[in-house]
């Protein structure tokens, strides 16, 4: 909600400097997020008028006016936009002034004629674009001489509110200023709702064939308006400060009433409507050009105002495009009404698109401010636009009912911890419109048509607070002794994983568990992801069963920003359904690495990160564990180059380069490695052994083996641990040979074995039968001794 606060202050004005009323409101839950001033600060600029204007002897685009700016003589200017006249009055900065940029105005000569000053387009003051090509131009009625600050209430702030859907309310002037008014005890005056005389004799029959979706529905015809008619000035300004678009005095009227009583309107052109205006469900494959040039193909869950031809608008949503108003139209009809808040909550997600009509309906609107907001309406056309009014026509759907709730002073002060006089409790509970009623023990509420969220005594209690001030709560310090349990020694402490990471060049990052299908398909091939069933938004329609999409993401982001190195590492869960259909969630440690191995330096060469970088930094991560990684096959993962990791003949994670159909389909100039781990894998950890230390020096052994090209290190190395000997220390391949002196289609990887004693000196006699064991070993496995 954003709103001036002048435009507050007509209603409700607190003596509240800005930043104390931003304080205040955030405070009582109505966080604002941006208190800006309505222009930048600018100095010595005043209303003027233009006297005269001539055309410059030697520039054709300039002119020279003289100008009458209240100094009680006419002061010459020259000027260059192409819409200066006699007659008009436009903001003028004289020698002296000071506008934004810290631009100081004095006098100079332009092509050899004097100019004392300029005369300012909105551009110039750092206005809001008012689309005139040259100078501001004022009302006649602008008072020469006035500072243009105080004549355009430019030391005006802009608030803009976080309202929290509960709080419907306070998505309008009124009930800003009720919300003040609570808050600070300032007196509070609100429009003035006047019953417009009827002078017309035409209405516009209306009837609800959907009376669960639509409570009320109100029309007037107003006949033989203006639709040419100037928006006011006052209008226009309190509109664009609240961040609405001028468009036409008809269309800005609506969005006026909206934004000061909470109500929203729609303006039919009253000679495009056929029969009645019936409002009721839409029927399935039914279409609508709307209001902003999309045309949509209606569901049948779609609630729409039509007439006997078809629907002309999207209930609460957005108008259609062939009943809408324009400068030719001469009748209109005004229509408000109440729609229940879950036939309207969605349809901007299904249909792509919503409106600050939609905003409010789909949080729930006052049920009793149709008939104001028509009377409303009506005075401002007929004041703007003229016209003569018919009577309005009603029709009744079903409407809530008021919710009555007690509430005990016993169990405030139970659940503040501060005991609250009942006469300030009563106070607070009438400022905030909820007429309380004295009963035993505390007071009963009929919560008022506006307050759709006060349904039980905590809800009033919550109210209470919030107005009485948090900030007034004293605080209750308890004091206790708290026992911190130790981490099991088979566990590691989550925080060393991260410090881990970081160590090794990784950043963390954070990333969303509802993620687009899409991902799901392309990096899991899972066409069977758990789906929302109120996604925030489209892209977030399903939940991740893979951390990669999100990585992914954060990597495109990253090179968007022009960083071409980038190590990023996540520890979320993913969510996946069991063999009986049922939810599962696990806990994973996923990491991406892209660009250069090594950050940019002069003592290393510069070449991309592969495979084994990022092997080497699984390895740190499991470090105490015996890592395989065996060959495997993934969705997201190039054919050639994915592992499985597998301890002790488990699977607990993969990695892998990006499959290269995915580095084309999401723009990746290179290849991206990523990994996926089981974090209990990661977090679980070995006894902590103690061995002393030998006294007597190892023995080194080096064995050489030949065998197939296929036939992988980790199994060699599989086969040489199996033999259990006491005095084996360390297997470990130090050298892979291919080529001359081998047959075709083998290799040879030699081995270096440390045998060690903690009793004796090792001898050959000891030594040899173990060397012996570790080659049959080899050889069961399909290697053979080189010799």
């Amino acid at each position: 909600m954003q709103f001036s606060y002048s435009w507050l202050k007509t209603q409700a004005n607190p003596n509240l400097s800005a930043e104390q009323l931003a304080h205040l409101l955030t405070m009582a839950g109505l966080e604002v997020e941006e208190a800006d001033a309505a222009a930048p600060e600018f100095s010595g600029v005043v209303v003027a008028e233009v006297k005269s204007v001539e055309k410059h002897p030697d520039a054709d685009r300039l002119n020279i006016t003289q100008v009458d700016a209240g100094t009680g003589e006419l002061i010459q200017i020259v000027c260059g936009a192409p819409n200066v006249k006699p007659g008009i009055k436009v903001p003028c900065s004289l020698p002296g002034a000071v506008l934004p940029g810290n631009f100081k105005i004095k006098p100079t000569q332009m092509r050899g004629v004097v100019s004392n000053g300029m005369l300012c387009s909105t551009d110039e003051l750092g206005l809001p674009d008012d689309g005139v090509d040259g100078l501001h131009i004022l009302p006649a009625d602008a008072p020469v001489g006035q500072n243009i600050r105080e004549y355009l209430d430019l030391d005006d702030t802009v608030f803009t509110l976080k309202i929290t859907p509960n709080r419907t309310d306070c998505l309008s002037i009124k009930g800003i200023a009720r919300e003040v008014s609570a808050l600070t005890r300032c007196a509070v005056q609100f429009p003035h709702i006047q019953t417009a005389s009827v002078t017309g004799g035409k209405t516009q029959a209306v009837r609800i064939d959907a009376p669960e979706d639509c409570g009320r529905f109100i029309s007037r015809v107003i006949e033989g308006v203006n639709a040419q008619a100037q928006t006011p000035a006052w209008m226009r300004q309190r509109l664009e400060r609240s961040g609405v678009r001028s468009i036409s005095a008809l269309v800005d009227i609506g969005n006026y009433v909206m934004l000061e009583l909470g109500q929203p309107m729609h303006v039919f052109d009253a000679d495009k409507i056929s029969g009645s205006l019936i409002v009721r469900r839409a029927v399935e494959g039914e279409e609508l050009a709307c209001l902003n040039e999309k045309t949509v193909c209606l569901s049948e869950n779609t609630l729409v105002v039509a007439d006997e031809k078809g629907a002309l608008s999207m209930a609460g949503l957005m108008g259609g495009e062939s009943s809408a108003v324009s400068d030719g139209t001469k009748n209109i009809v005004l229509e408000a009404a109440w729609f229940a808040p879950e036939i309207i909550a969605g349809k901007s997600r299904q249909y792509g698109f919503g409106s600050d009509s939609s905003f409010r309906f789909e949080r729930g609107v006052d049920y009793t401010l149709q008939a104001d907001a028509v009377e409303r309406a009506t005075e401002l056309v007929l004041q703007i636009c003229g016209g003569s009014a018919g009577e309005t026509v009603e029709a009744a759907g079903k409407l809530p009912s008021a919710k009555s709730v007690t509430v005990r002073l016993a169990r405030v002060e139970k659940l503040l911890g501060v005991s609250i006089e009942a006469d300030r409790v009563a106070t607070i509970l009438q400022h905030l419109g909820l007429n309380p009623v004295a009963v035993e023990g505390g007071f009963e509420v009929n919560a008022p048509s506006f307050r759709f969220d006060i349904g039980i005594e905590a809800d009033l209690i919550e109210e209470i607070a919030r107005v009485y001030g948090y900030e007034n709560i004293p605080d209750d310090y308890t004091s206790g002794r708290l026992k911190m349990l130790a981490l099991p020694e088979t566990r590691r402490n989550r925080f060393a994983v991260y410090s881990q990471m970081a160590a090794r060049g990784y950043q963390e990052v954070v990333s969303y568990a509802f993620v687009n299908e899409q991902w799901e398909q392309d990096f899991a091939a899972n066409t069977d992801p758990i789906r929302l069933q109120n996604p925030l938004a489209a892209q977030y329609a399903v939940m991740r069963s893979t951390l990669i999409g999100g990585l992914v993401e954060i990597l495109q982001n990253n090179l968007n920003r022009k960083q071409n190195r980038v190590r990023i590492f996540e520890i979320a869960r993913v969510f996946g359904k069991d063999s009986d259909g049922l939810f599962v969630q696990n806990e994973r440690i996923g990491g991406l690495v892209y660009g250069s191995a090594l950050p940019e330096q002069w003592g290393e060469k510069a070449r991309p990160a592969d495979f084994y970088d990022v092997k080497a930094d699984i390895e740190n991560l499991l470090a105490g564990k015996q890592a395989a990684f065996v060959k495997a096959v993934h969705p997201a993962l190039h054919p050639g180059r994915t592992a499985e990791i597998q301890i002790d003949g488990r699977t607990v994670g993969f990695v892998g380069e990006l499959h290269p159909k995915w580095l084309q389909k999401y723009d990746l100039p290179q290849t991206a490695l990523v990994f996926e781990i089981d974090i209990d894998t990661v977090l679980g950890r070995e006894k902590t052994r103690y061995l002393p230390v030998s006294k007597f020096q190892p023995a080194r052994r080096d064995l050489a083996f030949v065998m197939p090209e296929d036939m992988t290190c980790d199994k060699l190395l599989a086969a040489l641990n199996s033999v259990k000997s006491p005095l084996i220390r360390e297997i470990e391949v130090f050298d892979v040979y291919r080529g001359t002196g081998l047959p075709e289609g083998m290799k040879s990887m030699a081995v270096k074995v440390l045998l060690q004693d903690m009793e004796a000196t090792l001898t050959d006699g000891v030594v040899e039968p173990v060397m012996a064991d570790l080659v049959a070993a080899a050889v069961a496995a399909g290697a053979q001794l080189r010799v």
